[in-house]
């Protein structure tokens, strides 16, 4: 999940910059700036004035032969694109974690608030101590009023998953909804097998 994060938001920079550049560009031969600033336009870049356009009259009518569904059908590709981008932001920006979760309910009792970290951490130390666990992974995820919980736990062979998943909502899943003051806490569980290769015997 963290990586995936980070190729987005790193591809949403280099294509911000990207149309940064472009704009700052457009805008340079929109003010004549290039003339005033006495700055040399970049290679081959059409726009250098405040009178140049990026397709030429010729360009146009070549690209009208197209057909009459050409230009209909560019700007109804170029809006899909700008909702695309737009969605794609959003998704970004939009908060996955909780942050602090308000320990007593909502508003927290006297201020006292509980990172979801720090909660996912004791979920996971609790959980990872039930019988048949071999290991626990916990994240909470939502808003701070309303907080979901993700447990991913390793079983061991011989493990019960019916009796372990009992202990796990009867044990720290309780609790944690006894700490925060919440008596909906959503969870997800995810139960897998711990596999061991065997020990060779000398």
């Amino acid at each position: 999940m963290a990586s995936r994060t980070t190729t987005n938001r790193s591809l949403l920079a280099l294509v911000g910059l990207i149309l940064l550049g472009g704009g700052l560009l457009v805008l340079f031969a929109g003010f004549d700036l290039y003339r005033r600033l006495d700055v040399a336009p970049p290679a081959a870049w059409p726009l250098t004035g405040p009178d140049d356009v990026l397709l030429g009259s010729a360009d146009r009518l070549r690209w009208s032969d197209q057909g009459w569904w050409w230009w209909p059908a560019v700007i109804a590709a170029l809006v899909l694109t700008v909702l695309l981008a737009l969605w794609w932001l959003f998704a970004q920006l939009r908060r996955r974690r909780p942050g602090a979760l308000p320990v007593g309910g909502t508003p927290p009792r006297e201020g006292v608030e509980l990172r979801d970290r720090a909660l996912g951490d004791a979920i996971a130390a609790e959980a990872g101590g039930l019988p048949g666990v071999d290991h626990a992974d916990v994240r909470i995820t939502g808003r701070p009023a309303r907080p979901h919980t993700h447990v991913d736990l390793a079983l061991t062979p011989r493990a019960a998953p019916g009796a372990t998943l009992h202990a796990l909502c009867e044990g720290p899943l309780r609790a944690a909804r006894r700490s925060t003051g919440h008596r909906q806490l959503p969870t997800e569980a995810r139960l897998g097998v711990t596999h061991r290769k065997p020990h060779r015997a000398e």
